[in-house]
C-alpha cells in the first residue's frame, strides 16, 4: 500500500495526494511572518503562523504557535482534534475548564500533547518563549470557557 502524497509502486506521483510537497528548515519557518486566524489563542501576544493548509477551511492544517515568556493562555477549546509537538523552549500545558497552575505539566522540546475537539485546555510559558507545531483538520476555531477572558474581546 502506498500512502497519500507518496509515489505509486511504479514510481509515479500518487494522484490521490491531498498535501503538496513542503519542506522548511528551522531557519525558514522562523522567518515566516505571523498569520493569525482560527486556532489562535491571543493575537496580540501569541503568534500563529499557518504553514500548511487553512484552519478556517476543511482539510489538514499545520500551524506554529509562538508563545513569548511569562504568557498565560486561559482555558479554551477548539473544533476538531489537534495534536501539538513542542519544537523550541518549554510549554506548560493542562486540561480543564479554568486556568489552574497546579494542573500544568512541563512540556519541553520533543514533548507531544493533544487538544481533543471541544476539550478545554490552557497553557503558559515561564522564563523562555516556546514554539509548538499544531496539526489538525479544519475548520477550527477558538472558544474561551469564560468569554470575559477572551483576549480578542478586550
Amino acid at each position: 500500500m502506498v500512502s497519500p502524497g507518496s509515489l505509486t509502486e511504479n514510481g509515479a506521483p500518487d494522484p490521490t495526494a491531498k498535501v503538496a510537497n513542503y519542506m522548511k528548515t528551522v531557519e525558514e519557518w522562523e522567518a515566516v511572518p505571523p498569520t493569525g486566524g482560527p486556532g489562535s489563542s491571543d493575537p496580540a501576544k501569541v503568534q500563529v503562523v499557518n504553514l500548511i493548509g487553512d484552519p478556517a477551511k476543511s482539510g489538514l492544517y499545520v500551524q506554529l504557535l509562538k508563545v513569548p515568556p511569562h504568557q498565560e493562555i486561559q482555558s479554551h477549546h477548539h473544533a476538531g482534534d489537534r495534536t501539538a509537538s513542542v519544537l523550541q523552549g518549554t510549554m506548560m500545558f493542562g486540561y480543564g475548564p479554568k486556568f489552574d497552575r497546579s494542573k500544568l505539566k512541563v512540556m519541553s522540546v520533543g514533548a507531544v500533547y493533544t487538544e481533543p475537539s471541544g476539550s478545554p485546555h490552557f497553557a503558559a510559558t515561564g522564563d523562555e518563549s516556546a514554539v509548538a507545531a499544531i496539526t489538525g483538520y479544519g475548520p477550527t476555531d477558538t472558544v474561551y470557557e469564560k468569554p470575559a477572558l477572551d483576549p480578542t474581546k478586550k
